[in-house]
């Protein structure tokens, strides 16, 4: 059985004061329905648990009651690692393969999360990632260029990151035992040494981080055809 755990119980502080982006509409529905909806029509996902913040929970609920999945909506923690841990809690314990996904980044084609769960199939972990085309330049004091670094063995790593159940568990108790902060899932599995396949996203999947976002996700929902909303 595969579930996936969408994560949207983070304050999108970069949207600025008093706006919460999963409810920010695009293509005339909220953000995360957009989320919701792909995991929702993919044929290799069986349940979805949404995680949001406390408080949330029968907002997000009613946004569920378009979609066909069994779904659960279950409040978050104070860390995202502790949000998706609450997640893995509440998956089915029949549970082999959990795909975690951020709840506004609406564009991860069924393509891309089939891909990272056959990944994860074969080595335990994966996450969808795309190659940094860009220079990129570290700064230490966050104003003047230290080095120039070798973008052909970077990668802008996304989500959906996908796991076999026991494998992220292990992972996430880890860092809870060393009292730790990891900015994404995959960075627990360097913990323990999991080899994590990176899956190439041959479309943008880009994060709603920040306002200007908005149109480009709009542009790209648009393209796919998959906003009910869109003619």
């Amino acid at each position: 059985m595969t579930s996936a755990i969408i994560v949207a119980a983070g304050r999108g502080t970069r949207m600025g004061k008093n706006v919460d982006k999963l409810f920010l509409e695009v293509a005339g529905e909220p953000i995360l329905v957009h989320t919701w909806r792909r995991f929702d029509e993919s044929p290799v996902i069986d349940e979805i648990v949404v995680v949001v913040r406390d408080g949330l929970q029968a907002d997000v609920k009613k946004l569920g009651a378009k979609f066909k999945k069994k779904f659960q909506v279950i409040a978050g923690g104070l860390e995202r690692q502790d949000s998706v841990w609450n997640g893995l809690d509440a998956v089915s314990p029949k549970t082999e393969i959990v795909a975690i996904q951020d709840g506004v980044r609406p564009c991860a084609s069924l393509e891309l999360i089939a891909a990272t769960i056959d990944a994860a199939r074969e080595i335990g972990a994966a996450a969808a990632a795309q190659p940094v085309t860009d220079t990129i330049k570290e700064s230490r004091d966050g104003k003047t260029v230290g080095q120039t670094l070798d973008r052909s063995k970077l990668w802008a790593v996304q989500t959906p990151q996908t796991f076999r159940l026991e494998i992220i568990r292990r992972a996430l108790t880890e860092v809870r035992k060393r009292g730790l902060v990891v900015t994404d899932d995959t960075a627990a599995c360097e913990l323990i040494g999991q080899p994590v396949k990176l899956v190439a996203s041959a479309s943008p999947n880009p994060k709603v981080t920040r306002p200007e976002d908005l149109a480009f996700v709009e542009l790209l929902l648009k393209s796919s055809g998959r906003a009910d909303c869109i003619s």
